[in-house]
């Protein structure tokens, strides 16, 4: 009960408008809230309830935020998730999120509406144990790192050319940002621009991001990613990360120079401050498992009292191979539950989906697809259709649990490269224990598959096991772990290869699973889970107003 006692509730005003901004020194619009991106912290215990005022001042477009990580317990209307749990905040209207942040731990919040995350709107949720409670390891200090990418087009410009005819892809990054701080090299503007200083490497916005530390002191460091397409490696030169937590749930510890992290998953490592005090060090994010073209990530781990601007005298890391896929493969599979703290997995499962990530073409546009079905949101939010009984705002036809399993090469291109476009959804038994299978293919590139990070809303999972090639039904689940499984939000799939989930379907609301990768999402990759909606509350009136829900 003491935890209930200490409870509080905490209040937070936000406005959401277009500021400009020069993150990389490169000046563009961004979505800022009160003025900030990455926006501001919420910091939080466990159990409290967090309360966010949000006015939407874009003036010409619509918002919503997502609580990454947030399982959303009884509140399934706050998951913030535009087409699925509520409409759109449209421009000039203020929207109030609720919800209770019931599990310690590294969280995050970003938009989901459009492409409108990779503009900026993101920001971190970091949730303490209550008073009294200790951590499986300790730490002097805490401190939260968002590792991003950044592009120069708007996110309007990229959701055109990727649904443009013939398909124009977005490219790689111009910059990758720490904690909102990059670098870009002004003098590779092949262009002049219109404006005088539009690209300004003195202006302070885009001085690298600063960890001042004290030597001898060990601190834990909240490492996420929120990158719109980039799998990343993290390092911090000459010092050593011990992994402590994963998306909220504490790992066996083990200790590594980098870590590899992909978008959406938050990572707690401790570091000590136990290097040469009379120098600065270089953190450093470099992109993997995509050729990358983008310069290394830099902010500076400053010994006090050094000067925080000195440069450290060394070359930055520029990290792992972007093309060692094994040193990925080894790092999925040591990440183990804290022997202290394992939820042991169910032994079994009631039902198996097996999902293939392909690459498609609907009517000559490029999609992606699961199961050769590419997703497309609704109208009228799942949640309210489903609650009011009104079945024919969406595609009753459930997609395809499976594929053709023997006869499918994921090795090749496909020579039919047709797909289907659907808003059917999986309907799951309240209670039942699912398997999700991600099974990984060939693009419509030859000898060409690309790392799909996966996320969950409402709920945690456990990582049964991870696999390369193809997934093998009869034999593959006789080596899940089903021991020590690490529970997760988010996940990847490696280029060829499978990752098995279990996760109980235990929360009442309208739940998706999509891709990370904003621009993937945006074209199809994605499904929607159903479970208990029968179960849950009286929706609030504020979620709707779009679709058939607006007033007649």
């Amino acid at each position: 009960m003491a935890q209930t006692a200490e409870a509080r509730v905490r209040r937070y005003k936000w406005e959401v408008k277009y500021e400009y901004r020069s993150p990389d020194c490169f000046k563009k619009l961004v979505i800022a809230i009160n003025g900030r991106t990455p926006g501001p912290s919420i910091i939080a215990k466990q159990g409290d309830t967090i309360i966010v005022e949000l006015k939407n001042s874009l003036l010409t477009e619509n918002v919503a935020i997502h609580w990454h990580g947030i399982r959303q317990i009884g509140t399934p209307w706050s998951d913030g998730t535009e087409g699925v749990s509520q409409c759109p905040i449209l421009p000039g209207d203020t929207f109030t999120y609720m919800f209770v942040v019931d599990r310690p731990g590294t969280y995050l919040y970003h938009a989901h509406y459009g492409m409108q995350r990779e503009a900026g709107l993101y920001g971190s949720i970091r949730v303490a144990v209550p008073d009294g409670v200790t951590e499986p390891f300790s730490y002097d200090y805490d401190r939260s790192i968002i590792l991003n990418d950044w592009y120069h087009r708007s996110a309007y410009e990229q959701a055109t050319r990727l649904s443009s005819r013939p398909f124009q892809w977005v490219g790689e990054p111009q910059s990758l940002l720490i904690q909102g701080k990059g670098r870009f090299n002004c003098s590779s503007l092949t262009t002049p621009s219109l404006e005088p200083g539009v690209c300004n490497t003195t202006t302070p916005e885009c001085s690298p991001y600063v960890i001042t530390v004290v030597p001898g002191k060990t601190y834990r460091l909240r490492i996420s990613s929120l990158t719109s397409l980039s799998a990343l490696n993290f390092e911090i030169e000459g010092h050593n990360l011990t992994v402590v937590e994963a998306d909220g749930h504490y790992v066996e510890p083990f200790v590594v120079k980098n870590i590899h992290i992909y978008s959406g998953e938050t990572y707690s490592v401790l570091v000590k401050a136990d290097q040469d005090p009379s120098r600065n060090y270089w953190a450093a994010s470099n992109i993997v498992s995509r050729e990358p073209v983008t310069p290394t990530g830099l902010a500076i781990l400053n010994y006090y009292p050094n000067h925080p601007r000195k440069l450290p005298p060394t070359t930055p890391p520029t990290g792992p191979l972007w093309n060692d896929t094994e040193s990925r493969f080894a790092q999925a599979v040591a990440i183990k539950s804290h022997k202290g703290y394992i939820h042991p997995p169910p032994l079994t499962s009631d039902r198996v989906i097996i999902l293939l990530n392909t690459q498609n073409e609907i009517d000559g546009f490029r999609r992606w697809s699961v199961n050769n079905v590419s997703f497309t949101l609704p109208h009228t939010p799942y949640l309210i259709a489903l609650k009011e009984r009104k079945g024919h705002l969406f595609d009753q036809k459930p997609p395809p649990e499976n594929y053709d399993v023997a006869n499918y090469d994921i090795y090749k291109v496909q020579e039919n490269r047709n797909a289907t476009s659907s808003n059917g959804i999986y309907r799951l038994k309240f209670n039942s224990t699912v398997d999700i299978i991600l099974q990984n293919a060939n693009t419509m590139n030859p000898k060409n598959s690309e790392t799909h990070p996966w996320h969950l809303h409402g709920h945690d999972f456990w990582v049964m096991g991870h696999g390369k090639g193809k997934f093998d039904p009869i034999n593959d689940p006789k080596k899940y772990n089903l021991v020590d499984p690490i529970m997760k939000n988010t996940v990847s799939v490696q280029p060829y290869g499978w990752t098995a989930l279990r996760f109980v379907a235990d929360n009442p609301g309208v739940w998706a699973f999509h891709c990370h990768i904003e621009a993937h999402f945006y074209m199809g990759m994605g499904v929607v889970f159903e479970e208990g909606v029968e179960k849950v509350g009286q929706l609030p009136s504020s979620i709707k107003g779009c679709g058939e829900t607006r007033a007649h």
